[in-house]
């Protein structure tokens, strides 16, 4: 059995305490923040995931002082599910819902951790138990880098500071396998140990002041995007049509449709205000599922709705919009007065080669859907006066 000298403690159980008292006022202000936005579920998650190493901590203090092998299997089972309880806040936090990837791994680890602790084999188990936290923090430091979409700063310092306590653990665990010490019976003491209580402390600290940061972030991207939400559809509205394009020069391979819902006010007078609403979301709905990469849906106000196009041909942007309206007349509104069918007229306007602006596309979208008006409705007009669409199959109950 390996004797371990008689160790600093004012000075480490004065580290350990003080990062367990700061770990608690962390956790306790996220728990503060969470209740009044709910919705930030990744803010509640880190503050479990900090009040477990909170745990570990304190245990791991008590095992400096009295070491006993129970002891030291429950702080270090402790040490990996906080650090797995963090990783998964930040799988919320970037969307990524598979939390199996992370969880069955950590929990595999963790057994076998135990297993060889509980056979006196603690340094084993120790090593184990960095190489696991080791993984868990570089997984944390790569998922934000690559998969972040915000404030590449913020991301690049998550990233730094995840990699740089990943590395402090990784070191203790080298130190313990170059010295051969796979059974202790104390806690482990070397420059690797007390590298690691100052690191992580630190990076622990700043993580959560970070995801303080985050989450600031994360509920202006939210409020700003609710502001360009239309509630009715989900769909963008022209506030957003603005933020997205107001800046933007339109060339000849870009373009806006403009739909107009036929004889909406109609709609609501006979079939009431509900069922407007329902012709409504069925026309956003067909508009989702057609919709592919570099084309965005608007819903302008009203029954007027808005897709911008980019690289895209006056045919194919033509076709688009008219496989767009050619659908809408074949969904079917289920209403009192029996079933529904509505349908839908739409021009389109292109930029042209030596650009023009948003305001000047719209004018020219909203010319030709004047003239689909003009000419019957049910159909889709282009600049050149292409022939309209083939009209849907009689309405059931036609607006």
């Amino acid at each position: 059995m390996l004797e371990r000298p008689p160790p600093d403690m004012l000075d480490f159980s004065s580290l350990l305490l003080a990062a367990a008292l700061s770990g608690v006022c962390l956790s306790v202000t996220m728990f503060a923040i969470w209740a009044t936005a709910p919705r930030a579920r990744f803010v509640l998650t880190v503050a479990c995931g900090i009040l477990v190493l909170v745990a570990h901590v304190i245990l791991f203090w008590h095992y400096t002082r009295e070491p006993d092998p129970l002891l030291c299997q429950v702080a270090l089972a402790l040490l990996s599910l906080g650090f797995l309880i963090i990783c998964i806040s930040a799988m919320q936090y970037l969307g990524m819902p598979d939390h199996r990837r992370a969880i069955a791994p950590t929990f595999a680890a963790m057994a076998i951790g135990a297993a060889v602790t509980f056979m006196g084999l603690d340094g084993i188990g120790f090593v184990i138990t960095y190489a696991t936290v080791t993984a868990l923090l570089s997984t944390i430091g790569a998922m934000f880098w690559i998969n972040g979409s915000h404030d590449r700063r913020i991301l690049l310092v998550v990233s730094f500071l995840s990699g740089t306590c990943a590395l402090s653990f990784a070191l203790c665990g080298v130190v313990l396998m170059t010295k051969g010490q796979w059974t202790l019976g104390v806690a482990p003491d070397n420059w690797a140990e007390r590298l690691n209580s100052v690191v992580a402390v630190a990076c622990m600290t700043g993580l959560g002041a970070l995801t303080l940061s985050l989450h600031h972030l994360q509920a202006q991207i939210e409020l700003k995007a609710e502001t360009m939400t239309d509630p009715l559809t989900g769909l963008m509205n022209r506030r957003g049509l603005m933020s997205l394009y107001g800046e933007c020069t339109f060339g000849p391979f870009m373009a806006i449709v403009m739909f107009d819902l036929d004889h909406f006010k109609r709609t609501n007078d006979i079939y009431g205000h509900p069922v407007g609403d329902q012709v409504l979301c069925r026309f956003a709905a067909v508009i989702r599922k057609y919709a592919r990469t570099g084309v965005d849906a608007f819903r302008l106000g009203g029954e007027e709705f808005a897709i911008v196009m980019s690289r895209m041909t006056e045919e194919r942007a033509y076709d688009l919009a008219s496989k767009i309206g050619v659908a809408f007349g074949t969904e079917i509104v289920p209403t009192p007065l029996g079933p529904l069918r509505s349908t839908v007229s739409g021009g389109i306007g292109f930029g042209e080669a030596d650009g023009s602006t948003l305001d000047e596309v719209l004018a020219r979208a909203d010319s030709m859907l004047y003239a689909a008006k003009r000419a019957g409705r049910n159909c889709v007009i282009s600049r050149k006066g292409m022939d309209k669409a083939d009209p849907v199959k009689p309405a059931l109950r036609s607006a």
